[in-house]
């Protein structure tokens, strides 16, 4: 184990965590909110004292990352990350219980949008935009934005990319990972920008445009209303946001090659095809079912919203759909599972893989009947390798396995039902903030005591890292000096 790099990797990351907190506590200035702007100057300070030895100091031998340090750079990153970025909410005593601020920030970083927060109208204006912020920042990857700000830190950090980009596969779309790096987040900013603009010219003010853009970009979801959304009574902002939640869960690869010049080729995608082709079908399924709402365009309107919202995993609500029809609440907890594209902010299991796994299935039940005949699993054109599958079907496996340990663990509490422990597993896990029961999207996460919190909180980062490197953690291999 390379423990200076590593050092250094994670004092570089606490230097960008500061930075990033600055546009909050100018915005606390802006709103005359000393209280928070303390607080959050508070943390900075905290972090850049801390952050600022490790990265000068820490002199690694050589710069190479190998996989168990990326690992375990990224495990550990977020982990500083979550906990560092739960201390504003402490210091400026809106959530002095730290272990409900560490919920509230690993939500926010992990783009998954649990919140233990009900008084959302009296948190002042910089506590609340870094509890959105937190989604952005989240959304592409912080170790990403580090690589991007600071690309000669490592001669080598396509582990780090691959333990931190959700997807089964690295893709990078240039040669030089810091510039892939720079492209995405380039990208991301200018989608971000684009949605902010078209959310001020449909009537929201610049503070509220900024929240909501936030979680629609990192697909987190955190409100500045309890009633999120649905809040602002408005059908144009409903249906700029619903587009704008199915953008932000497609591939950020194939933003590129359209840029590029490549457009054909991006709308060929069959991972495009897949995201779309569900997201419409369980679209269809779900205005088809939803007879509380007079009219099919009514119908139409909160079906598309919350099949956007819970597949690329962001969380918003317009409508409480725990009274809807029971087979309404299967189709979302169906496409909660999927998630978005792999590449993306989306969480879930991603798309490529429930694409795989159902050729995978389609495959064995075939070689059932033709036991002799050679069949090759194909994606993009291309065969998939039997490694890869064999990745895909172990990772559904330890999804399912951490859900039901998770639901079990928490459900030691005695607090809750069969239903609400299940689906408060199962949101987490996939990013995606509301479930159903008690923690419907009309409800929230406080009722839950600091165990299940902390279970919780691990279920999110596991979700948000792909599982792994949150377990290498727990592995001795990757402390052994060889």
């Amino acid at each position: 184990m390379n423990k200076r790099l590593v050092l250094k990797i994670l004092g570089a990351t606490l230097l960008i965590e500061a930075a990033t907190m600055l546009p909050s506590y100018v915005v606390a200035l802006v709103y005359h909110d000393p209280g928070d702007g303390e607080a959050l100057l508070k943390t900075i300070l905290m972090m850049v004292f801390l952050g600022l030895p490790m990265w000068f100091l820490a002199k690694p031998r050589e710069s190479n990352l190998r996989a168990r340090e990326g690992f375990v750079i990224v495990a550990l990153a977020w982990l500083g990350l979550s906990g560092f970025g739960a201390l504003p909410f402490v210091f400026s005593g809106y959530l002095p219980n730290y272990i409900d601020a560490l919920f509230e920030a690993v939500s926010g970083f992990t783009t998954t949008g649990a919140t233990v927060v009900t008084n959302f109208e009296h948190y002042p204006h910089g506590v609340m935009f870094w509890r959105s912020f937190t989604h952005w920042i989240g959304g592409m990857g912080v170790l990403v934005l580090t690589l991007a700000l600071l690309p000669q830190m490592t001669g080598r950090t396509s582990h780090l990319v691959r333990a931190e980009s959700p997807g089964p596969s690295l893709s990078k779309i240039v040669p030089k990972m810091g510039d892939s790096a720079k492209i995405l987040y380039l990208i991301y900013a200018a989608l971000t920008a684009l949605q902010f603009a078209v959310l001020l010219l449909a009537g929201m003010n610049p503070y509220d445009a900024a929240i909501h853009t936030f979680g629609t970009a990192g697909t987190g979801g955190f409100s500045n209303y309890g009633a999120s959304i649905a809040a602002f009574h408005s059908p144009l902002i409903e249906w700029i946001i619903t587009f704008f939640m199915v953008l932000f869960g497609i591939n950020f690869a194939l933003f590129y090659r359209a840029i590029t010049g490549d457009w054909r080729d991006a709308l060929r995608s069959e991972e495009l095809h897949w995201y779309l082709g569900i997201y419409g079908t369980a679209t269809i399924f779900s205005t088809m079912l939803l007879p509380r709402y007079h009219g099919f365009w009514e119908a139409l309107r909160y079906g598309s919203f919350q099949v956007a919202s819970v597949m690329s995993t962001t969380g918003y609500a317009t409508a409480d759909f725990n009274l809807w029809p029971v087979a309404v609440k299967m189709v979302l907890l169906l496409v909660m599972i999927v998630g978005g594209c792999a590449g993306s902010t989306a969480g879930g299991i991603k798309v490529v893989r429930t694409a795989l796994l159902f050729k995978l299935g389609r495959r064995e039940i075939r070689h059932t009947f033709q036991p002799r005949k050679v069949q090759v699993v194909r994606f993009e054109g291309k065969g998939v390798e039997e490694g890869m599958l064999s990745q895909v079907a172990m990772f559904f496996c330890v999804y399912v396995l951490m859900l039901l340990l998770g639901a079990f663990a928490i459900s030691l509490e005695g607090r809750f039902d069969v239903e609400t422990n299940l689906t408060a597993a199962l949101t987490c896990l996939s990013n995606v903030g509301p479930g159903l029961g008690a923690v419907g999207p009309v409800e929230n996460f406080a009722g839950y005591g600091p165990f299940a919190k902390l279970v919780l909180s691990l279920l999110m980062l596991a979700g948000r890292l792909e599982l792994f490197p949150i377990l290498a953690l727990f592995h001795p291999a990757i402390w052994r000096k060889s």
